[in-house]
């Protein structure tokens, strides 16, 4: 069974750009859910490959997610910085080593990705919040 994850207002971060791109990626979980739900090889011969598409597009979403993120708080003096580019680095090192489609079936992918994605969205709202209704880093 997939995880389903739904965007929350409160955690916004009242920035257009973040907030779609968290909204999106969290959109793309479920996607992922929606090839699991419609069957295996056996029932829809197209999910499989409709799941490695959907997850090609959501580690594309990740990348530039984390560019922009990276950048918009980076201009904003966010302390925090450090610490967002080694979640960043780490995120990078799973998906790139470990948790892949040559190590985990789908399911475990689609869990994976839901879970982490869903605590970046809520675990950094209120930090990042913080920081971009600030005026700009000088």
């Amino acid at each position: 069974m997939a995880n389903r994850v739904d965007w929350n207002p409160r955690h916004a971060v009242g920035n257009e750009i973040l907030d779609a791109q968290h909204r999106d990626l969290l959109a793309r979980c479920n996607a992922l859910g929606d090839c699991l739900a419609a069957g295996g090889p056996d029932t829809d011969p197209e999910a499989d490959r409709r799941f490695d598409l959907a997850f090609e597009e959501l580690m594309a979403l990740a990348r530039a997610h984390f560019a922009a993120e990276e950048a918009l708080l980076a201009a904003r003096g966010f302390a925090g910085l450090d610490s967002l580019r080694n979640e960043v680095e780490e995120f990078n090192f799973l998906a790139a080593e470990i948790v892949t489609p040559a190590n985990f079936d789908r399911q475990e992918l689609q869990t994976f990705l839901s879970l982490w994605w869903a605590g970046h969205v809520a675990g950094t709202a209120g930090e990042h919040r913080d920081c971009l209704e600030g005026p700009p880093a000088a």
